[in-house]
């Protein structure tokens, strides 16, 4: 749960101190990549970090991971400029990959089946917290020391979760990988064609247009990549992406399902919070409480999931649980203008109950169809997925928000940075107000709306693709958490 805090507490109290940083280093037109190149870093190293788990045992990737992001972090407290920070944040993200999948992996290691709803509602928790703790404790440290302190925050959590791994984790050797078998050309051929599309994904729109030279050559040369990932991954003595990853039906159903997780979150994560200053009236605490609402009512009903899956199955509960959450997403248009804050918190709250009927079956059901030696590849897979849905999800509905302000701002004043430019706008006096306040609502509804259709194909394929029960299959002696 320390290992998880680093990643989970990283971007929400990253996010608080940008201003500052900004005004400290400069480069405020590159300063999206801060996130970007983390995210880019935690996605593409996924599938690497799940097979040498799987291959070397989790431990001691974890504890590479682990020791990857501290360093990151503490080249991060000590950059001089906006590109070396960037630079030093793909370090933190090649730690916050093996931080991300092992930990869900160790989670399922240690705990038998009917345990592990438990811990992973902690952990879910854990994200829970960062979600509500991370931008207070950024603003505190902002405001009264430095924003170099985010970074080195990092440091004694991070070496405490480090005493305790290397004392009391112990894993008997029961892989039945042989040392060496990690397949190097696979992990080269996924990193650069992740790095492509993400790239991709992020800039487009942004730092040039989505039919441009550039954005159209970054997509051919990303599906030139999967072209050859596949080419190489055929060939490979022991791949790291495994074709059956994707011939195994649960596998492939969850992988999916998660994917439009990750796309239908953009809505609430990055969307709520301007739709609650700029259309409510809010201000950042009061408006970050309507989107925080969500990770509270999400590890409750994580926590109580294995009461119904244990009799009606991993499928049919997330089948409910996401089919509550469509009907969450496509209620959210439906709210008057301008509302009350309670209306959209409402939502937020029966969502995230809702997802935690989805999510947590999915990942448990999927990591009890495998055994020690493939489990770590199967959570990266999944996690990997995920991740590629939030970055598909970026792109496309910011591109869906920016098009509907376009169209309504039709004549007034022109918005440069899509949403990003609302809150300058509001405070020209020269702005027509509620002009804007109304186009934003259509925006944010219109994204909402593609959320819940996001939700919908989730749906649909635990319905069509996912088998009715999970072959789940005969346990091996968990690990017992602390020896």
């Amino acid at each position: 749960m320390l290992g998880m805090a680093l990643a989970a507490l990283d971007g929400t109290i990253v996010s608080t101190a940008v201003p500052q940083i900004v005004g400290d280093l400069g480069g405020f037109s590159v300063f999206s990549w801060l996130f970007a190149g983390y995210l880019l870093a935690v996605t593409v190293t996924l599938p690497v970090y799940g097979k040498l788990s799987d291959t070397y045992g989790r431990k001691p990737v974890l504890i590479t991971g682990i020791a990857l992001f501290l360093l990151g972090s503490l080249l991060c407290a000590a950059a001089w400029n906006m590109a070396a920070l960037i630079a030093f944040r793909v370090v933190q993200g090649l730690g916050g990959g093996a931080i991300q999948g092992t930990v869900q992996t160790i989670a399922a290691d240690l705990y038998p089946l009917k345990e592990r709803p438990k811990i992973q509602a902690r952990l879910s928790t854990v994200w829970a917290v960062s979600a509500v703790a991370g931008p207070g404790v950024g603003g505190l440290l902002v405001a009264y020391a430095d924003w170099r302190w985010i970074f080195l925050l990092n440091l004694p959590v991070g070496a405490f979760a480090l005493w305790l791994l290397m004392r009391h984790l112990h894993e008997p050797g029961r892989g039945s990988a042989a040392p060496g078998r990690v397949d190097w050309p696979g992990a080269l051929a996924v990193f650069a064609t992740g790095a492509l599309l993400i790239t991709a994904l992020v800039q487009g729109g942004i730092a040039w247009a989505w039919l441009s030279a550039p954005s159209l050559a970054l997509f051919a040369a990303a599906a030139l990549g999967v072209a050859l990932v596949v080419l190489v991954e055929r060939r490979a003595a022991d791949p790291l992406i495994p074709g059956w990853v994707w011939r195994r039906r649960p596998i492939a159903a969850v992988n999916l399902a998660l994917g439009a997780l990750g796309l239908l979150m953009i809505a609430p994560s990055v969307f709520l919070p301007t739709y609650a200053q700029s259309v409510l009236g809010l201000g950042p605490v009061a408006a970050g409480f309507v989107l925080s609402v969500l990770m509270l009512s999400w590890p409750v009903t994580a926590a109580l999931s294995n009461h119904v899956y244990t009799r009606i199955g991993f499928r049919d509960t997330s089948v409910l649980g996401i089919g509550a959450a469509a009907l969450c997403l496509f209620a959210f248009p439906l709210l008057p203008y301008p509302g009350e804050a309670w209306q959209p918190a409402l939502i937020m709250l029966l969502l995230g109950a809702s997802l935690g009927f989805f999510q947590l079956p999915l990942i448990v059901g999927v990591q009890s169809t495998v055994g020690w030696s493939e489990r770590g590849t199967t959570t990266a897979s999944v996690l990997f997925c995920r991740q590629v849905g939030q970055s598909v999800g970026a792109a496309l509905f910011g591109a869906v928000a920016n098009a509907t302000l376009a169209a309504r701002l039709t004549g007034s004043a022109a918005l440069p940075n899509g949403l990003d430019s609302v809150p300058e706008a509001l405070e020209d006096p020269g702005t027509d107000a509620d002009l804007l306040r109304r186009a934003v609502d259509a925006a944010v509804d219109h994204v909402y709306t593609g959320a819940a259709m996001a939700a919908v194909l989730a749906l649909l394929v635990l319905l069509f693709v996912a088998p009715r029960r999970f072959p789940v299959i005969a346990e091996e002696p968990p690990l017992h958490p602390i020896e």
